[in-house]
């Protein structure tokens, strides 16, 4: 199979065009091929491009509103609400991330809770943003059903992906946006797609047998990192991103999602402080320096991010490529 080489803005105007052409307005499809975008750049292919023919789906089936306006609530000094009207997330955070800073830096920690949106999107793109401009932040958003519970082999938690900012004036922030599951769906169906094999421990079959074929596995359940560990992280997830703001859990997701490949509607949590603001106003960045070089010192060890940084300078000059399938399919 042929790749085709694309620049990154190729990247953007192919998702632009192809999402104008399906029922977004300008804001939305711009703000969609930017969260495309920008994952190509970084190396994310299984939130790239990949995922374009479902943003579609979800258009053409008209369960996401391509027109959709977000609009912003405070619910209390600290706290405040993004209704992302029954579209794409990507706007949402772009309209929402001003006033999440500017709540930080005014209450020392502020939360917005967005409901109403489609995610279908890595949340380190959501958080470091916000970590560039001298935030500490978290993120955390559900899916459908996708991995089984400790000790249980049917899929009942979404994948539950959480992500971590922390700032470092003058240097890119440190982020890491990892799955509670031990491997995330989209690296599971991109293996599906290219006919390779999973390492031990990612997945079971639909009978709960343990498997490594990765189309197995996705008629079957992932596996929790960790065992009970990242069972315990996935059901976190499912309470702040449902349970606390009034959006959907997984399983409620699922049964009003209509299937067509698209994301389901639910809901994320995000979390901001202003680190100045913690009693060590002078001192905190330094501070973190020195772990970072206590970690950095060892052989073999880089900090969570450094790998997307090197991916980001490499397709800033050399664009990317994608497999033809997926270009002939866009």
């Amino acid at each position: 199979m042929a790749d085709v080489p694309l620049s990154l803005d190729d990247v953007h105007e192919l998702a632009f065009t192809c999402l104008k052409t399906h029922g977004c307005d300008e804001a939305n499809a711009n703000a969609v091929a930017g969260t495309i975008m920008a994952a190509e750049r970084d190396g994310a292919a299984s939130h790239g491009l990949f995922r374009l023919p479902g943003y579609v789906a979800a258009l053409k089936s008209g369960k996401v509103n391509g027109a959709a306006r977000p609009t912003m609530r405070t619910l209390s000094p600290g706290v405040l609400q993004m209704n992302g009207d029954g579209g794409f997330a990507p706007l949402s955070h772009q309209r929402s991330r001003d006033d999440l800073a500017a709540c930080a830096r005014t209450q020392g920690i502020a939360a917005l809770a967005i409901i109403n949106t489609h995610h279908f999107s890595a949340l380190w793109a959501e958080v470091e943003p916000l970590a560039a401009q001298g935030l500490c932040v978290f993120a955390f958003t559900a899916f459908k059903p996708a991995v089984a519970p400790a000790g249980g082999s049917r899929p009942l938690f979404g994948t539950n992906p959480m992500a971590f900012g922390w700032p470092r004036p003058g240097r890119n922030p440190v982020v890491f946006d990892q799955a509670s599951a031990a491997m995330a769906r989209g690296e599971v169906m991109i293996a599906a797609r290219d006919g390779h094999e999973l390492p031990a421990g990612v997945g079971v079959d639909a009978d709960g047998a343990p498997t490594t074929d990765p189309d197995a596995i996705l008629k079957g359940a992932l596996l929790p990192f960790g065992g009970h560990k990242g069972s315990s992280i996935a059901m976190m997830v499912e309470l702040l991103v449902a349970g606390l703001i009034g959006e959907a859990f997984s399983f409620e997701a699922a049964a009003r999602d209509n299937n067509d490949g698209g994301p389901p509607q639910g809901g994320e949590l995000m979390l901001a402080m202003d680190p100045g603001r913690f009693g060590d106003a002078d001192g905190w960045a330094q501070h973190a320096e020195g772990l970072f070089e206590q970690m950095t010192a060892q052989e073999g060890v880089r900090l969570p991010a450094d790998r997307r940084y090197g991916n980001r300078q490499r397709t800033l000059k050399e664009g990317i490529t994608i497999p033809e399938s997926l270009h002939a399919t866009i």
